[in-house]
């Protein structure tokens, strides 16, 4: 028995992550449209209407697009803390009282032999927060879309099998670029989104002995790129003495192309 997982598409254009046991497949997060992710679930041999149901992380619409069309279409569950469920309804239309559950932040639902943590991160929407997926004594640790990395954040995620975690910006490309300094700002507080060079100093702080793939997740199109933000990393731990490719490899992900089926 295994859990495996693609990440569907990551990105500022949509975010979506699939996870299954040979009990049960879900989704967290739904950022693109109907037809879009069921085009992802298509390139990776699955399909939605098999799905249990969908985690939410927050209510921007780069996590949420296709959400409300999705769960109408195929009838799914749909997991959310309570703020979540406030700022995102007018968001995503109406779902039928059965479809909706509360997800409190900072508790674990048991689905069969999968478990599933929730925790909260530092990023600005109503009550943002990732997961930790357990199962047979693996651990996968998803966490994008956080200003920084808390203690507490990294007691939660450390020493995951794998991770998918944010490597959003290079700060040279984001300080130069063409955003208005309004929303430069916000993306390098606390409550925007985390660098290159600080996904990996924060990397450093939670990887552990059975630690095999580390995913650089939502690199922003306009201030990233994907062999910058690898180098930037590899050359980050390197100095902290993690070497990729030793014990563990890192990998990439696309706005449009999803990660191919792996077991944790």
């Amino acid at each position: 028995m295994s859990l495996q997982f693609s990440v569907l598409a990551s990105g500022s254009t949509g975010n979506a992550f699939y996870l299954e046991t040979e009990e049960h497949s879900f989704l967290v997060d739904a950022g693109l449209s109907g037809k879009a992710m069921d085009g992802l679930m298509e390139r990776i041999g699955r399909k939605i209407d098999d799905v249990d149901g969908i985690f939410v992380t927050h209510e921007h619409s780069d996590h949420i697009k296709g959400l409300g069309v999705i769960a109408r279409k195929y009838g799914l569950p749909v997991y959310a803390n309570e703020k979540t469920w406030k700022a995102m309804e007018n968001q995503i239309g109406k779902l039928d009282t059965g479809q909706k559950f509360l997800f409190p932040m900072e508790s674990v639902k048991s689905f069969g032999g999968l478990d599933v943590e929730s925790f909260g991160v530092s990023h600005d929407a109503a009550e943002p927060m990732f997961y930790v997926f357990h199962y047979q004594g693996r651990k996968l640790a998803l966490m994008t879309d956080t200003g920084y990395v808390s203690d507490r954040m990294k007691g939660i995620i450390r020493s995951a099998n794998v991770f998918v975690f944010e490597s959003n910006h290079d700060v040279g490309m984001l300080q130069m670029g063409r955003y208005p300094w309004s929303i430069k700002r916000r993306i390098l507080s606390d409550v925007g989104h985390v660098s290159n060079e600080d996904a990996a100093l924060a990397m450093t702080d939670v990887i552990g002995d059975g630690t095999s793939r580390i995913y650089l997740a939502h690199l922003s199109q306009d201030n990233n790129m994907k062999e910058l933000a690898r180098m930037s990393v590899q050359q980050t731990l390197a100095a902290k003495g993690f070497v990729a490719g030793e014990t563990f490899q890192l990998f990439d992900t696309d706005p449009k192309i999803p990660t191919p089926l792996c077991a944790v």
